[in-house]
């Protein structure tokens, strides 16, 4: 009788054992597993959205406007895009500004390509994508013919990642998110000997040409996924 308990122990001790190896690995597994490339481009977008509020709340305190999350504009009607999407709005006393979002890692660097960018990863692959520059392009033409000439308006693009690398002879207007609040003083500064923005006239101006709804960012990121080329150009997490 005694054997038996004694074999029926281990037996069950074994069992234990085994079932909490298997649960390891599935919870190692669980936290090792890629993120998509959705959730690594809303990470980058959340952490250029709380740098942005801090910052113009240290550059402006109350008097700005940042848009909670992306919004749609319809700039280019009856084309085959008509719509673009804005990752971030901000409307300050001294500009109104679009970011254009970019959670890239690897050494990022200028592209023999026009409009492009040419991205290394960190096992020397390279590849070409769509610089945000050349994604702002059309959407800040499309705010300045649409809004009064004596509100400026301009536009950067951010590299959230702390693992991208950019090379020196990038554009001043493509910046690191550390980078952020000494693009947006400088400006701050250059704008001071001019009459300020009227935050809330500007504001309601600039949201009369967008759409917030989600449904039109979700049909417009619809259309973009429908253009593998197009989606490929404007990938946001590689």
């Amino acid at each position: 009788m005694l054997i038996k308990l004694l074999i029926a122990l281990g037996a069950y001790y074994l069992y234990r054992r085994s079932k909490g190896r298997r649960r390891r690995r599935t919870s190692h597994s669980a936290r090792t597993a890629p993120r998509s490339a959705d959730a690594i481009g809303a990470a980058g977008e959340a952490a250029t959205q709380a740098k942005l509020r801090n910052t113009l709340s240290c550059l402006c305190g109350d008097e700005f406007y940042l848009h909670d999350g992306p919004l749609v504009i319809e700039h280019a009607p009856g084309t085959a895009f008509p719509t673009a999407e804005i990752d971030h709005l901000a409307v300050t006393p001294f500009g109104i500004f679009i970011f254009e979002t970019k959670n890239w890692s690897g050494h990022v660097a200028p592209s023999v390509m026009p409009g492009n960018l040419t991205r290394t990863s960190h096992n020397g692959e390279t590849a070409d994508r769509r610089s945000p520059i050349a994604q702002n392009r059309t959407k800040l033409r499309f705010l300045r013919e649409q809004l009064p000439g004596m509100w400026p308006v301009a536009g950067a693009g951010i590299f959230t990642s702390p693992k991208a690398v950019l090379h020196r002879d990038l554009p001043t207007d493509l910046l690191s998110l550390e980078e952020l609040p000494y693009w947006l003083r400088l400006k701050r500064d250059s704008f001071k000997e001019r009459s300020p923005v009227d935050v809330s006239r500007a504001t309601a101006a600039v949201l009369m040409y967008a759409d917030t709804s989600q449904s039109a960012l979700t049909n417009h990121k619809a259309q973009v996924a429908a253009e593998p080329e197009y989606s490929t150009w404007i990938n946001p997490s590689d």
